[in-house]
C-alpha cells in the first residue's frame, strides 16, 4: 500500500499559515487573562519525515519472509482476542 502525503502535506501547510495569520490576529483582541496555546510544526522536520516514508520500500519482504516462515513452521499463533477487539474498534 501506497500512502500518497504530497497532496496532503501541502494541504496541511496552507492550512497552518492560514490558522496562524488567524491566531495572531486573536491574539491581539483575546483578553490577557485566557490561556491559549499556539502549535507551530517544523516544516523542514515534516519535510524529512515525508521524505523518509516515500524512499521506504512499499512492501517489506524482510517481515514477510519470517511471517511465511511462521506459517511454514506453525509458530505462528493468532489471537482471537485481538482479532475481536480490533474489529470492533474499526467500527465503534
Amino acid at each position: 500500500m501506497r500512502i500518497d502525503l504530497a497532496n496532503t502535506l501541502a494541504s496541511q501547510i496552507s492550512s497552518e499559515q492560514g490558522s496562524q495569520t488567524a491566531n495572531t490576529q486573536n491574539a491581539a483582541v483575546a483578553p490577557r487573562d485566557e490561556d491559549h496555546a499556539t502549535l507551530v510544526s517544523d516544516a523542514a522536520s515534516v519535510n524529512s519525515l515525508v521524505s523518509t516514508a516515500m524512499s521506504s520500500p512499499e512492501i517489506r519482504e524482510d517481515k514477510v519472509a519470517q511471517l511465511q516462515q511462521a506459517i511454514g513452521n506453525g509458530t505462528y499463533k493468532l489471537d482471537p482476542a485481538k482479532i475481536a477487539a480490533s474489529m470492533i474498534d474499526e467500527h465503534a
